[in-house]
């Protein structure tokens, strides 16, 4: 397996943990590596919004994951304090993070450069490593904070795409917004999909 070449993928505890977890599946299906990290208030909210009971350590987690997506081999699962899991260094980057939903506390941690955890300490390295990184904040109202950071962030090259779900596509379905959120992210991580029509498509 080579590092370089996942797409890393963090929950942390915004709402929204659909958008993620849809993420995770869509990579996945695709074809790619996906490194994921699951921050403990995210767990707190997988709880709360979905009927997934996903087991404590990563390594339970991950092979739980597995199973649900049939993905061979092609998911790792890390905890917060596995500082060598290959996030962790510049030599080892994977090509790309999303950090799905993403928490105004993780928005800051990262603006910052806290490296508190291994989510935050991967953010950092995606960031001076000059590689791709999508921050997905569900947040609202923003206050002149959050804005703060992520102008901070944007300035940096990050790429924040918050999960606003279009509507001219007339969905029917709660898995149709999702699925135009996590579209959007695809698209910038130029991974190809079908996930929905797109803008001036005919039917």
């Amino acid at each position: 397996m080579d590092a370089r070449k996942a797409v890393a993928v963090a929950l942390t505890g915004a709402s929204g943990v659909a958008y993620g977890l849809r993420l995770v599946e869509c990579l996945l299906a695709a074809g790619e590596t996906v490194f994921l990290m699951v921050s403990p208030p995210a767990r707190v909210v997988l709880a709360t919004e979905t009927d997934l009971d996903l087991p404590g350590p990563p390594q339970e987690t991950e092979r739980f994951l597995s199973e649900r997506w049939d993905c061979g081999g092609r998911l790792r699962v890390f905890g917060n304090a596995q500082w060598m899991a290959p996030v962790a260094s510049g030599s080892n980057a994977p090509r790309a993070m999303v950090v799905c939903p993403c928490s105004m506390g993780t928005v800051a941690a990262i603006a910052h450069g806290h490296s508190r955890s291994l989510l935050e300490r991967a953010a950092d390295v995606a960031i001076k490593e000059g590689r791709r990184l999508i921050l997905v904040p569900r947040e609202t109202p923003f206050s002149a904070i959050h804005l703060e950071n992520l102008l901070k962030l944007a300035r940096l090259g990050v790429t924040i795409l918050p999960a606003n779900p279009g509507f001219y596509h007339r969905p029917q379905r709660v898995e149709e917004l999702v699925d135009f959120v996590v579209a959007r992210i695809l698209d910038h991580l130029e991974v190809p999909h079908e996930l929905g029509r797109r803008w001036g498509e005919a039917d």
